[in-house]
């Protein structure tokens, strides 16, 4: 912190919020075989949104969880063994939420998931992944009386909020906050009347410590875990089309209520990877002085960490009589220089209540 208090100053070109990123279809990019592919784009795909997407979620940067339907096959046949596939999307990008999956059918539907088009996620390209989506949730009636899905969509704000947890409390790390997530995501299936017997997960951490983990938590059930487990086993590579196309959409959809402009086609956020150039431009040029970023980035990830602190600025906020700080005082008041940008926008447009 400062010694002394910082002083609102008009607009500073690094504050700017509204140029938030690409055009559709640009905002985030895939890896096949170490290669960025992005995302086909046409009217036809666009027009699918997976229900798995809350706006109004993902602008406030909240985590949440999305259960489609039971399927017709699980709910008429309640005492059936069932197989669960878990996988995530989204672990390494320092923009945008980690998305965890899971696919669950009758075990003995399972096989025929890969004679559906389910693969290994690398030899799936972004426009066929949103296919087998739309197929799972509306256009097959196969795979959707079939298969049943959910994703935990973990907010960026929260991921980090996490990891920065001061020391009397304990850092909540990354691979904790998965394993959270996928136990949560396979009880919650459990408690809606789905006999499980059978669990696929793709690693996080060594594989056998992991694995144990999940027994004990689970012991009724089978469990795998394995590394390239989508490209094993057809319910983690099902887990694996929702976690990813999930995240896709999620992505877009925060950068388009936060301002961005399709037209915009030199702002892109690339792939939100801490490794690609674009989104290191798009970070440093959308750095606001104090806030850093939205609930579109990762704090806790060093390049945010590091770029903030040799390009932010420290404050010594003010505290009210009671010692409490009240930072909405602040931004409200005439003489801190803020009431006028919020963002880079007028404080009217903006939910301040």
């Amino acid at each position: 912190m400062s010694s002394s208090k910082r002083k609102g100053r008009g607009r500073n070109p690094k504050s700017r919020r509204p140029e938030l990123g690409g055009a559709i279809g640009e905002t985030d990019l895939d890896t096949v075989d170490g290669t960025d592919v992005a995302p086909v784009s046409s009217p036809s795909q666009r027009a699918f949104v997976p229900p798995s997407i809350s706006a109004a979620d993902l602008f406030l940067g909240d985590s949440y969880t999305f259960h489609s339907p039971l399927p017709d096959a699980i709910r008429s046949n309640p005492s059936t063994a069932v197989t669960v596939g878990v996988d995530e999307a989204g672990r390494g990008p320092v923009l945008g939420p980690m998305v965890y999956g899971v696919a669950y059918c009758l075990s003995s539907y399972e096989k025929s998931l890969s004679s559906r088009g389910f693969d290994d996620s690398k030899k799936l390209t972004p426009a066929l992944r949103v296919e087998l989506m739309q197929k799972m949730c509306s256009s097959d009636p196969e795979l959707r009386s079939n298969v049943g899905w959910a994703v935990r969509m973990m907010s960026a704000r929260d991921i980090s909020a996490g990891m920065l947890r001061p020391a009397g409390v304990g850092v909540y790390n990354l691979n904790a906050q998965a394993h959270d997530a996928t136990i949560e995501l396979i009880r919650e299936v459990i408690a809606r009347g789905v006999n499980v017997k059978e669990i696929f997960v793709d690693t996080v951490g060594p594989p056998a410590t992991y694995q144990a983990k999940l027994a004990r938590i689970f012991p009724s059930c089978k469990v795998t875990v394995s590394k390239k487990a989508d490209s094993l086993y057809p319910s983690v590579s099902a887990a694996s089309v929702a976690a990813k196309v999930s995240r896709d959409y999620a992505l877009e959809q925060y950068f388009k209520l936060a301002g961005s402009a399709p037209q915009l086609k030199g702002d892109s956020i690339g792939s939100g990877y801490p490794s690609d150039p674009k989104t290191v431009a798009w970070l440093r040029n959308s750095l606001d002085e104090i806030f850093g970023w939205g609930s579109d980035a990762r704090f806790s990830w060093s390049t945010a960490a590091e770029m903030l602190k040799k390009e932010g600025e420290s404050v010594e906020w003010p505290e009210d009589e009671e010692g409490h700080v009240d930072i909405a005082s602040l931004m409200l008041s005439q003489a801190s220089g803020y009431t006028r940008y919020w963002f880079g926008r007028p404080p009217a447009l903006e939910d301040l209540s």
